[in-house]
């Protein structure tokens, strides 16, 4: 089984988002043994999207 976690990253910029935290946030999460699983779009506004959920996951133990 996995567990996922979700963190939410918003975009800079007048004329096109541009998103400069995504790397950092997927090395420490990976650091901590995450691992990389996608984005999302969270939120977009005038059909840009500006804000985005990376996705991380890491398996556990399902022994309950």
């Amino acid at each position: 089984m996995y567990q996922y976690h979700y963190v939410n990253v918003t975009g800079e910029g007048v004329v096109a988002t541009k998103f400069k935290e995504h790397r950092e946030l997927i090395d420490r999460y990976a650091a901590q043994g995450w691992r990389y699983a996608g984005w999302v779009p969270a939120h977009s506004k005038g059909g840009e999207i500006v804000q985005i959920d990376l996705i991380f996951e890491k398996e556990v133990d399902d022994a309950t």
